[in-house]
């Protein structure tokens, strides 16, 4: 078997060496029009040495590139990718795990496959194919995830459809196995997770971290969660002890999922659910209710053209929650948008403490936990970014 070989234009094989996964179509030095978008192709220097195998995306990115040698994306290469991302989620102690049962398996680049996310949800695995040459591998994909798995996982579920172009005539639905009610797990609370109507794989498993450090410090406060979705946030606030959790999110459907969670783990009768729009929530609220605040939104800036409009959304929320929260009050503040990097995030809630007019001092940084790795060739997958903020 061979591959279509793309070279590169003389002096650009720099990044390839540095192992950067990206090949930007300005560094090819042509025949990108004879390809098929979602080719698995050889990526070569300009004396036609052969240093990558990648598939072909067919825009400004065009090739994303899973090794750094030639080969054939055939079931044995994927299932020793997906041995190795067991082996990691092993040593995280993720798997055989009570307490957690729910975590990611593939991070895209971080794992080295680039264009796919993997999502265990105890004996189902959701999977995500975010280029055009991972979908059209995806039931190859799906059988050697299962094989990888030593019998763990009886389900593959593939949510990929609102991640492809309109043109995909894809529907969602499981490529191996079938739906099964499963009890989920993280750190010993229970949720229930929808993976076929809910956002993204169906939960936030990036902010487990976050999660647990909210829920050691809430014993007995006042606990403000904004875009809560179904709830992550506020039963783990409610599992440490607060004193009262309100939730709010503009989704009647999030609220729901966000009430039950609450009621799965006991807690109903210290929470509040109210479904409006959180912005307003935080201008309308009254000064001094809440002793933490958690301001979890959705990317404000999906792409660097959307970045000024979304540092403003930032810095939005930001301003009136320190401006709203009790004296000593702790304020939760994330970011997952990629065009805004840590050092930006970090001035847009100095801004916004400066404009509310309070000191604030930084008490912590939050990042994507370790079972979604980030390759240090591919910084840009660092795109979760955190502060826990003092304000007095």
């Amino acid at each position: 078997m061979t591959y279509p070989t793309l070279k590169l234009i003389k002096g650009r094989e720099d990044a390839v060496i540095r192992r950067h996964p990206w090949i930007f179509s300005g560094a090819v030095a042509g025949g990108l029009k004879e390809i098929a978008v979602g080719s698995p192709v050889w990526v070569a220097d300009n004396s036609g040495k052969v240093l990558a195998t990648g598939l072909f995306e067919g825009g400004s990115i065009a090739v994303k590139l899973l090794a750094f040698e030639k080969l054939i994306l055939d079931k044995a290469f994927f299932l020793s990718r997906f041995t190795q991302a067991w082996e990691l989620r092993k040593l995280l102690g993720l798997t055989d795990n009570k307490d957690t049962n729910a975590f990611r398996l593939v991070h895209s680049e971080g794992d080295q496959l680039p264009g796919l996310i993997v999502d265990i949800y105890g004996q189902t695995a959701v999977m995500q194919c975010h280029s055009p040459g991972i979908y059209r591998m995806r039931e190859m994909l799906a059988d050697a995830l299962v094989a990888s798995s030593n019998g763990s996982v009886k389900a593959v579920y593939d949510k990929s459809r609102e991640l492809l172009p309109l043109d995909y005539d894809h529907h969602d639905g499981y490529l191996i196995g079938s739906h099964e009610e499963q009890e989920l797990f993280e750190q010993g609370l229970k949720f229930e997770v929808d993976w076929i109507e809910g956002q993204k794989t169906g939960f936030f498993l990036d902010q487990r971290d976050a999660r647990f450090h909210l829920r050691a410090m809430s014993a007995g406060r006042m606990v403000l969660n904004t875009f809560s979705y179904t709830g992550g946030f506020s039963v783990s606030a409610l599992a440490g002890g607060a004193a009262e959790v309100v939730s709010v999110d503009s989704s009647r459907k999030a609220i729901a999922g966000c009430e039950k969670n609450v009621l799965l783990n006991g807690f109903a009768y210290r929470h509040e659910a109210v479904c409006t729009d959180a912005k307003k929530y935080l201008e309308a609220m009254p000064s001094g209710r809440f002793d933490i605040i958690v301001l979890d939104p959705p990317a404000f800036a999906k792409h660097h053209s959307q970045r000024h409009k979304g540092l403003l959304g930032y810095k939005f929320i930001n301003q009136a929650a320190i401006k709203k929260i009790a004296s000593g009050g702790l304020l939760y503040t994330f970011s997952c948008s990629q065009a805004v990097d840590r050092q930006v995030f970090q001035s847009i809630v100095m801004a916004a403490a400066i404009e509310a007019g309070r000191p604030v001092s930084i008490l912590h940084h939050f990042s994507q936990p370790a079972d979604h790795p980030v390759s240090i060739y591919h910084p840009e997958g660092a795109y979760l970014k955190g502060l826990l903020v003092r304000v007095l």
